[in-house]
């Protein structure tokens, strides 16, 4: 049987989703240059002055891209806590995994020359 709805569960776990935020950014490597990433394209959308509609793209493969890298970092989590030794299948779901933020930051990155491409090409 459920339980019943409570406001202070909602909270908590609010609590592990940021918990879950912060570790991804402290042990990924690659959340850093996420980060930088995210940075660079926001004061971009700022000083270029992006339409509402190009915020939202912006904004949508930002969080794509977070949210593969942090799906990438559970898996991780979750092999590696099965066991460190060589497991061709451990290999295949980690590489699986890393190979979904790849698609992801692809994209990002499509979008942002799209976006950013004609208003760079606009400078020069």
């Amino acid at each position: 049987m459920p339980r019943p709805f409570a406001f202070s569960q909602r909270i908590r776990s609010f609590s592990h989703a940021g918990r879950g935020i912060w570790l991804t950014f402290r042990s990924q490597h690659n959340a850093w240059i996420h980060a930088v990433a995210t940075l660079a394209v926001l004061c971009a959308g700022f000083l270029f002055g992006i339409s509402r509609l190009e915020w939202c793209v912006v904004v949508l493969a930002c969080g794509m891209v977070w949210s593969a890298e942090a799906l990438n970092t559970a898996i991780e989590c979750l092999a590696d806590r099965v066991t460190k030794e060589f497991d061709p299948l451990i290999r295949q779901a980690k590489d699986v995994a890393a190979g979904a933020v790849l698609l992801a930051a692809i994209a990002a990155l499509v979008a942002g020359i799209l976006i950013f491409g004609p208003r760079l090409l606009g400078i020069f």
